[in-house]
């Protein structure tokens, strides 16, 4: 019989940590295999910061580093700078990247360096105990606003897609979503082509995963992925947002 479906060798076969519905392991899932579709794994280094994502080091079959709380962006950085050949990439939540480190994303941004993001945007901090996060939606609930995102008083949800593709440097730029198979395609296919383009050594790749998190969000899992879909996606819409071909012929700002 043939076999059309067998575990990536991109991931280790560890248990998985992860709480009942999250969509974390499917992320990991879909780097996995592109790593090992491209040739990858063995230069593939990888950066995890604090966060649901402390334990990527665990699942990822390549060399992982672990960064400070929002500094992955930084180590990556020295990564691929020292070592060119390499295929480095971050692994980052929204509370990781979004507030502690979100001065690092930008600026990594900004520089043009030529490793790639993957961002999981589940609205919330997941595993410091559901506190509000920049991306978490207006009136959501929190264990640090129970009554609801109030815009007036701590600002909007911030769209990290759209403020790094607004920088001058040339860039992939990707919003995609992982709750359902079919975004879970469109999801590997612009994760894919984020590491394509390094593997060219083209540009800064950036995708960011629209992600559940029913254990913090007080839902089922099938109440999740209503929930993001309702809620979620049309704040944060899908969609490549930059690409480095919109560049060509222009001087490229990055190293």
């Amino acid at each position: 019989m043939k076999k059309i479906f067998s575990y990536t060798d991109g991931l280790t076969k560890k248990t998985t940590h992860y709480c009942p519905g999250c969509t974390h392991g499917v992320i990991h899932r879909m780097v996995g295999e592109v790593i090992e579709e491209l040739g990858l794994r063995e230069t593939t280094v990888g950066v995890a910061p604090v966060g649901c994502s402390v334990l990527a080091y665990e699942y990822f079959n390549c060399d992982m580093f672990e960064a400070s709380h929002g500094r992955a962006p930084a180590v990556a950085t020295g990564a691929k700078r020292c070592r060119p050949n390499l295929t480095v990439f971050t692994y980052q939540g929204d509370g990781d990247l979004a507030s502690i480190g979100m001065a690092e994303i930008v600026h990594a941004a900004n520089r043009g360096e030529k490793f790639t993001t993957i961002f999981v945007n589940n609205a919330i901090y997941g595993m410091t105990g559901g506190q509000m996060a920049p991306t978490t939606m207006p009136n959501q609930r929190a264990t640090t606003c129970p009554m609801g995102r109030d815009v007036e008083q701590v600002g909007h949800p911030i769209k990290v897609a759209e403020l790094l593709s607004s920088l001058t440097t040339p860039a992939y730029v990707a919003r995609v979503s992982s709750h359902t198979p079919e975004e879970t395609v469109k999801a590997k296919a612009a994760i894919k082509q984020a590491f394509q383009y390094q593997k060219e050594g083209r540009c800064y790749t950036f995708v960011e995963v629209l992600s559940i998190c029913p254990t913090n969000w007080g839902l089922s899992p099938r109440e999740s992925n209503i929930w993001l879909e309702k809620e979620m996606m049309p704040y944060y819409p899908l969609g490549v947002l930059k690409r480095p071909e919109d560049f060509e012929g222009e001087t490229d700002g990055g190293n």
